[in-house]
């Protein structure tokens, strides 16, 4: 992708991914939903998930799976109302943007 991804932005793709699974999922599938709409790796988006859990956007728990465990997120009330903030700004934002892009009255 050739356009940067901020913080708030990368922070809004997490908490919209993770709203999707109502038990929570964990960091790898995580990342992989991330990447079907940008580039990320791991070690970008484990400080994400951290920030999200401090910020009381996320809570973690942890599960066990084939003998080991595995840390889970989910969206807290919190983070749901945080995602909704972001939806907002994003329906706003890339409106102008696509607005800027069309070519129509050219």
């Amino acid at each position: 992708m050739v356009f940067n991804t901020g913080a708030a932005l990368l922070d809004a793709i997490v908490l919209a991914v993770v709203s999707k699974e109502e038990e929570g999922t964990y960091g790898y599938k995580i990342t992989q939903d991330v990447r079907v709409a940008i580039e990320v790796s791991e070690s970008t988006l484990y400080p994400v998930l951290r920030r999200l859990q401090k910020d009381g956007c996320l809570m973690v728990y942890d599960r066990e799976c084939g003998g080991r465990n595995r840390r889970y997120y989910r969206i807290t009330d919190e983070g749901r109302k945080k995602l909704d903030d972001y939806r907002r700004e994003w329906d706003d934002y890339s409106s102008k943007i696509s607005e800027l892009f069309s070519e129509e009255g050219v």
